[in-house]
């Protein structure tokens, strides 16, 4: 049975630089596009938490100084 006629080398290397090249390429797009889920979860994570402000009344600066308290409290209690 005839074969095709075999690659040389420098094809060989050629053919793997090429295949390297375009899944490199794909790895930076799908590391993109996980960056931006990450950025949706986050925004949603974000919305949830201002809703959350909202419905209770509260301004931004209350909730900030309740959570530094909650903090502090917290550490002290694990001392």
């Amino acid at each position: 049975m005839a074969r095709g006629q075999r690659k040389t080398i420098e094809e060989k290397i050629s053919a793997k630089e090429e295949l390297i090249s375009a899944l490199m390429t794909r790895v930076e797009s799908e590391k993109r596009e996980l960056a931006e889920l990450y950025d949706e979860k986050r925004r949603k994570e974000l919305e949830a938490v201002s809703d959350l402000i909202e419905d209770a009344g509260l301004a931004p600066e209350e909730v900030v100084e309740m959570l530094q308290q909650y903090i502090e409290n917290r550490a002290e209690n694990a001392s």
